[in-house]
């Protein structure tokens, strides 16, 4: 008899050896020597469960840069979703949004241009007739008064123009680093990073970031990115918030981006029923802006009152 070893054929393929280090090989391999001897008497054999582990800086920055590559492809469209002609109009808008919806703000804002079109009509305005103007934007009483000061500050510190410097708009009343990065951003070109409630809740929901102040949330953001990614970034990311991305109920079955979300399944994971937690132009519906830019896939906002807005 020959002492040469005999290889192991894999079952019904005669002729073909068993890779060495496949799957089914490694298998086979452990059953031939365990096969007839259990385990020792009074002791049971189990694997320890692998552990996952941390994810790297490096690992979550691809990962980051991924994701935005990916919305860049979802929403190709993605603007700001405040109406405005000017950056005297965005400011306003801008300030009107707090604590209440850009379509709310959209909404309003025609009659209040045409009725103070400019800073120096607007620090003239009579502050019954402003807030009566703006009502249907909540806080309409605080509102008025940073409108009114702003307006004033325009008109006798700039020159009725807005500037374009962080550290001159943040002067103006009711106005912060968000506002002014936003009127940076779309008004002056400036990149920068803005931070509203959609931001901050997506970006530490996809494990970007743990802080909580917007401050500190922006310079770790802006860490991830090149600065010339800085303001496209703020939009996608505020589009997937308002329209997948929800803060209750997340609309994971029809996320494109689940694949890369490390907090997949905290939504609705069965793809028809999460497809009519979709909102905007994603399910069908009108968007926010009364008069979306012209590569905007969607139907614009109705005006103040709900009739259609015309096409």
């Amino acid at each position: 008899m020959s002492n040469k070893p005999v290889r192991a054929q894999a079952k019904g393929s005669a002729g073909v050896t068993a890779p060495h280090n496949s799957a089914v090989g490694e298998q086979a391999s452990e059953v031939a020597s365990t096969e007839g001897a259990g385990p020792p008497q009074g002791k049971v054999s189990a694997k320890k469960p692998k552990v996952a582990k941390p994810e790297s800086r490096l690992a979550m920055v691809r990962r980051a840069r991924r994701i935005n590559r990916e919305l860049a492809e979802i929403y190709p469209y993605a603007h700001p979703e405040l109406d405005f002609r000017n950056p005297f109009e965005l400011l306003v808008a801008t300030v009107l949004s707090a604590q209440t919806t850009d379509l709310r703000v959209n909404q309003t804002t025609p009659a209040l241009f045409a009725a103070y079109p400019t800073p120096e009509d607007m620090a003239a305005a009579a502050p019954e007739h402003l807030e009566e103007l703006i009502r249907p934007t909540g806080f309409f009483r605080m509102k008025a008064k940073s409108l009114l000061g702003l307006s004033q500050a325009l008109r006798d510190d700039f020159g009725g123009e807005v500037p374009g410097r962080l550290e001159d708009l943040v002067t103006l009343p009711g106005v912060g680093r968000k506002t002014a990065n936003v009127v940076l951003g779309n008004a002056f070109g400036v990149p920068g990073i803005t931070v509203d409630t959609h931001f901050g809740r997506l970006v530490r929901r996809w494990k970007w970031t743990e802080q909580q102040d917007p401050e500190k949330v922006e310079a770790e953001i802006c860490a991830i990115f090149p600065k010339s990614e800085w303001t496209m970034l703020s939009h996608r990311v505020v589009f997937h918030g308002r329209r997948i991305c929800h803060s209750q109920r997340p609309a994971c079955g029809a996320c494109p981006i689940a694949p890369l979300c490390p907090a997949y399944g905290e939504g609705e994971t069965d793809p028809e029923k999460a497809r009519k937690l979709l909102k905007y132009e994603k399910g069908g519906q009108p968007g926010q802006r009364l008069t979306p830019p012209p590569d905007y896939p969607g139907l614009p906002a109705p005006p103040l009152g709900g009739a259609p807005a015309p096409s």
